[in-house]
């Protein structure tokens, strides 16, 4: 019976420990404002990869220094099912303006995983929204 008791704690404990873990993941835990903002400026690379795609950008700042920018957002599985992107939706050169949560630190970098939407500034085409985008940010 004791032995029995002891299996059952320990697959209970292990449950436990991958479930925090898993769940662990996904938390921003304040890292990003919740008042979107947008950039503009020219794709780098960019990255269908798990668990999260990148989109590396180099936009101007106040100053009209060149800014590398690192945004974030859904996995390759969810960009090709949910929005229809491919590897070529994006090319180093593309001119984009994306609307996302900028990280509370001060660095250059984006999570695109909410309230947020690209569009390519030439031609205003909206290529991604999240479906909890609200509009404009302010």
């Amino acid at each position: 019976m004791k032995n029995k008791l002891s299996i059952s704690y320990a697959v209970c404990v292990g449950f436990a420990c991958n479930v925090s873990v898993s769940w662990g993941h996904h938390g921003d835990a304040g890292r990003f404002i919740e008042t979107p903002v947008s950039l503009e400026g020219v794709v780098v690379s960019w990255r269908l990869m798990n668990p999260h795609s990148i989109i590396v950008l180099d936009a101007e700042n106040e100053q009209g220094e060149i800014v590398r920018w690192r945004a974030e957002f859904a996995d390759p599985v969810g960009m090709a099912t949910t929005y229809g992107w491919a590897r070529d939706t994006l090319k180093p050169g593309d001119k984009i303006t994306m609307t996302g949560r900028r990280v509370k630190s001060g660095a250059p970098e984006f999570n695109l995983t909410e309230q947020a939407r690209i569009i390519r500034t030439e031609t205003g085409e909206e290529i991604f929204r999240t479906e909890d985008y609200h509009g404009e940010p302010q």
